[in-house]
């Protein structure tokens, strides 16, 4: 039987090289970290308690630490620990995991850089330098951090956090007026200052993008091949259609001009409904 460890990180933000910090944390988390004590007997295994045994620390034998190292103009210029706004502008970055005994764990590279032997044996060994300046940094935080515990004083991120300065673990519940909650609304939007800039229609400050709203032409986009005849097409029609029907209208109009209001209109002997005749009106043209 084994003990299964996970290591999460979150980032809640960063200035660039998160690679570096995240191997820092995530390292001395681990040299950090106890594990219950447990003993064996046959197949009979009891796991103690903190209380009942001390915690034992996991066996760690090196600390691989990442360097990264940032290049500029095709690895004219290097640059060690580049910060965010430097990485946005590096044509390439490598980073190399080290120990303090000096034995390369990982080497990745990545951008647009070429790199040569020679550029990578200096990486090298600037990298077995600022290692073994992190590990005494990491040795002496935990030593210190273990010879608080033993005191008794406070210690890890305790030590760093003032009570209620910056944040606070439990807070008393307190109770909340909600009457006359619509006057005091009321009152506070009255002496609230006037927005400077008022719009009546939505605009979109985002480039690529149009208003929304109801009869505003849409602009995603040009129309595909196929789309653009099945649209020229199904306008033919509607011309075609348009034009047929105002030839019609104006047909009829005609025939109904050349009837007089007066004049009689004879019937067969069938039929016996009466005929009224209408003054010639003028139909509205239908627009697409």
């Amino acid at each position: 039987q084994v003990w299964q460890i996970r290591l999460d990180m979150h980032l809640l933000n960063h200035d660039g090289n998160i690679t570096d910090a995240a191997s820092i944390a995530g390292i001395v988390a681990l040299c950090h970290f106890r594990r219950p004590d447990v003993s064996v007997q046959g197949e009979e295994v009891t796991v103690y308690t903190p209380e009942e045994r001390d915690p034992v620390p996991l066996s760690i034998h090196h600390m691989p630490i990442c360097v990264s190292f940032a290049f500029f103009h095709q690895g004219t210029y290097l640059l060690v620990d580049p910060s965010e706004r430097e990485e946005r502008v590096m044509d390439g970055l490598l980073v190399i995991a080290m120990n303090k005994h000096r034995e390369i764990c990982t080497i990745q590279s990545s951008g647009v850089v070429m790199l040569v032997q020679d550029q990578i044996l200096r990486c090298s060994k600037i990298t077995a330098v600022k290692i073994a300046e992190i590990t005494e940094l990491i040795q002496k935080a935990l030593e210190n951090d273990h010879k608080a515990r033993k005191e008794g004083g406070k210690f890890g991120f305790a030590e760093s956090i003032p009570n209620e300065r910056i944040t606070a673990f439990k807070r008393e519940s307190a109770a909340v007026d909600t009457n006359n909650v619509e006057e005091q609304a009321g009152e506070i939007i009255a002496k609230a200052d006037p927005p400077s800039e008022v719009f009546a229609n939505p605009i979109l400050h985002t480039p690529g993008t149009a208003q929304i709203g109801e009869g505003i032409e849409n602009s995603w986009g040009d129309l595909e091949e196929s789309e653009k005849e099945q649209a020229a097409e199904e306008e033919g029609e509607s011309e075609a259609a348009a034009f047929e029907c105002q030839k019609t209208e104006t047909e009829d109009t005609s025939m109904m001009r050349e009837t007089k209001k007066d004049e009689p209109i004879l019937l067969s002997d069938s039929e016996e409904e009466e005929v009224v005749i209408l003054e010639p009106q003028e139909v509205p043209r239908k627009t697409r």
